[in-house]
């Protein structure tokens, strides 16, 4: 029996080597879209119609449909462009104002101070409807389990996403956390996923970066040697999306068990080659 136990922890020894080949040694997770639900699943429309509606009743003007419609509209315009982009994320409540308000004006409406109203109370509305995706804590909990040390990075200012973070209790879950308007610099920026590594003391081909938005946990991390594991909420054709594809696609931020468990099958397999 004594003579058996050696062999068994050179068993699991061998089938770990092989294992560790194939999970991450970090993780670098994204936040909104991935653990939390911001946008998807959120009814942002119903939020427009509820805001709009208690200051415009289209008796004497647009009606709140058309309202909300131009609304989308210039948001879409705004929030297409990077740099616009990196700016206004990092003050929603401004972003929002002026966007209302380029919106009311194409309506006939010049009132500066109605977009500003407008705008704060969506934002506290559209928070309020924020939730953590099923699965994504327990996720985080299995990770754990498997030893694997992780850091959250999220773009943004950072009160509204120290907020969300303590609203939520996230960051106990968290080795680090790097926060656009904390660190300096968000993501597509390299600078923030070469940071993350060193916290983890990882190379960027022993990591994976996980998150929705394609450009910044796909392209940016990749070209870096990171693999990305992309969620894919809508059923997009990673094809049609870049030419650098995603490492494994998911639709939802709970289903990276099976993807690690795969991995770890995988590796096991590997292990017992080697013996």
């Amino acid at each position: 029996m004594d003579n058996e136990e050696p062999l068994r922890n050179l068993c699991r020894a061998s089938m770990w080597r092989g294992e560790s080949r194939l999970l991450p040694k970090a993780l670098l997770v994204d936040m909104d879209d991935t653990i939390l639900a911001y946008e998807q699943g959120v009814d942002l429309d119903g939020c427009w119609v509820s805001v709009c509606g208690k200051y415009l009743n289209g008796e004497s003007g647009p009606s709140v449909e058309t309202v909300v419609d131009a609304i989308k509209k210039q948001a879409h315009w705004y929030w297409s462009d990077a740099e616009r982009h990196r700016v206004g994320r990092l003050d929603l409540t401004m972003a929002r104002t002026e966007i209302i308000g380029c919106a009311l004006e194409q309506l006939g409406i010049r009132d500066r101070p109605l977009a500003g109203l407008i705008a704060s109370d969506y934002g506290v509305e559209r928070d309020e409807k924020v939730s953590v995706f099923p699965g994504a804590i327990d996720t985080i909990h299995y990770i754990q389990s498997l030893g694997i040390p992780l850091v959250l990075l999220t773009n943004g200012a950072a009160a509204p996403q120290r907020s969300k973070i303590d609203r939520f209790g996230l960051a106990p879950l968290f080795d680090h956390i790097l926060i656009e308007g904390e660190f300096g610099s968000g993501k597509p920026d390299s600078r923030v996923y070469e940071h993350a590594l060193k916290l983890l003391g990882a190379e960027p081909e022993e990591a994976w970066m996980i998150g929705d938005n394609y450009q910044w946990e796909v392209v940016a991390p990749q070209k870096l040697g990171i693999k990305s594991v992309w969620i894919n909420h809508k059923g997009k054709d990673p094809l049609s999306m870049h030419e650098i594809q995603p490492f494994r696609t998911i639709r939802a931020f709970s289903e990276l068990v099976s993807v690690m468990e795969e991995m770890r099958g995988r590796g096991q397999s590997v292990g017992d080659r080697m013996d």
